[in-house]
């Protein structure tokens, strides 16, 4: 079993072993952080799914309220006038084929990839790159488009994809601790609802078993289910 350092057992020692509202959570979360740097805060929600189901899979994008305060770096792969388009958008790496081979050979650097449909052809032989990292492309989160401003605006704007894992979690960030707390808040609640809206019709019994935040060096803290109870 994984050791804990002090910093981390001090800082759990402070959260109450009870279930807290959303708010409250978010800032004892910001209350007990210690580390030196901006902290992604990350909802952690267990769904009662089986998504070894296709009918219980429960995926989707948004775009936060406020961000995730991460800059992100866009790559697009088009050809023609999209390629324009995705420059005049502000992707900060713009190619076609050459940029598939780029890639291929271990290029990675940037956090999103928008694919033109036409050139799916050719990226859809770099899964093994990108798939492991969350990169590729995909219509269903809105990266394999031919609306290449669009997307590209989105993805600047804080838009978050979120997937049920196999074990029926889904994890995904809701802003940095440097954000104000009504701004995590809002941002969370925006990442909840979109879950609860996302629900299988095939899911049977209690949707959301348990809800927990955190950022990304400190601990864990359980939220009330009634936080989805309302809705």
């Amino acid at each position: 079993m994984a050791k804990t350092g002090k910093k981390y057992r001090a800082a759990a020692a402070k959260i109450e072993d009870r279930p807290y509202d959303l708010s409250e959570g978010l800032k004892a979360v910001k209350d007990v952080a210690y580390a030196k740097f901006d902290e992604t805060v990350e909802v952690h929600l267990r769904l009662g799914v089986d998504p070894r189901h296709a009918d219980q899979m429960v995926r989707g994008t948004l775009v936060l309220p406020h961000g995730t305060g991460k800059t992100m770096r866009v790559a697009v792969i088009a050809q023609g006038e999209k390629i324009k388009e995705a420059e005049g958008a502000g992707a900060e790496v713009v190619g076609g084929d050459d940029l598939v081979e780029k890639i291929a050979g271990g290029y990675l650097e940037f956090d999103a990839l928008v694919a033109t449909p036409d050139m799916m052809k050719g990226v859809g032989r770099l899964g093994k790159v990108l798939g492991p990292r969350g990169l590729m492309p995909n219509p269903k989160t809105g990266t394999v488009t031919f609306e290449v401003a669009k997307a590209i605006k989105e993805i600047k704007a804080g838009k978050v994809e979120y997937r049920v894992d196999k074990t029926g979690i889904i994890h995904a960030p809701v802003g940095k601790l440097s954000f104000g707390l009504e701004k995590l808040t809002e941002n969370a609640r925006a990442l909840i609802d979109a879950v609860l809206k996302a629900k299988p019709s095939a899911a049977k019994g209690k949707y959301v078993r348990a809800i927990h935040i955190a950022s990304t060096m400190g601990p864990s803290v359980s939220l009330s289910t009634a936080v989805v109870e309302t809705k």
